[in-house]
């Protein structure tokens, strides 16, 4: 899928394609994880290829069949999305959004609380909290955010009540 910013949508190629988004992964995550010690990064970093990737489908964004950005999901479910700071604000986010959304009208997400950019990202795109938890999936002190998009409307986000 050609978009008009010249970048591609396509599946990941293979595993070794994975230390790319790897890559890609860290670019984003020191742009935008604030609250994350290099400790913290290095502990997510080393369970990328091993844990994470085999779990999901991948999907690149490719600038010159260069991967500049990833998104994973497991059926509904978007695992990660995830762009290299240098395209940040160039649409591959969205357009990764938007190919999920096409999948998976009902796509559910989690969102670091503490990462307000990306929370900021996901309702611009219709999505809204559906629950929070305290820790994240490894039981670490990092409070994620249950997301999901209306069934109303796309525009139309839906509140805790």
């Amino acid at each position: 899928m050609r978009t008009s910013k010249e970048f591609v949508l396509r599946p990941c190629e293979a595993e070794s394609e994975w230390p790319a988004l790897v890559r890609i992964w860290r670019s984003a995550v020191e742009a935008t994880h604030d609250f994350l010690t290099a400790e913290d990064v290095d502990f997510y970093e080393s369970r990328m290829i091993s844990d994470y990737f085999p779990a999901v489908e991948l999907t690149v964004a490719a600038v010159e069949e260069t991967p500049v950005a990833f998104s994973g999901l497991v059926g509904n479910s978007l695992e990660m999305l995830f762009v290299d700071s240098s395209y940040r604000g160039h649409g591959v986010g969205s357009a990764l959004l938007a190919r999920a959304i096409d999948r998976h009208p009902h796509l559910r997400l989690d969102v670091n609380e503490q990462n307000p950019q990306a929370v900021g990202f996901y309702q611009r795109h219709g999505f809204a909290v559906l629950s929070r938890s305290a820790t994240d999936a490894d039981g670490r002190p990092f409070p994620i955010l249950h997301m999901g998009r209306s069934t109303i409307g796309a525009d139309t986000p839906i509140g805790l009540g």
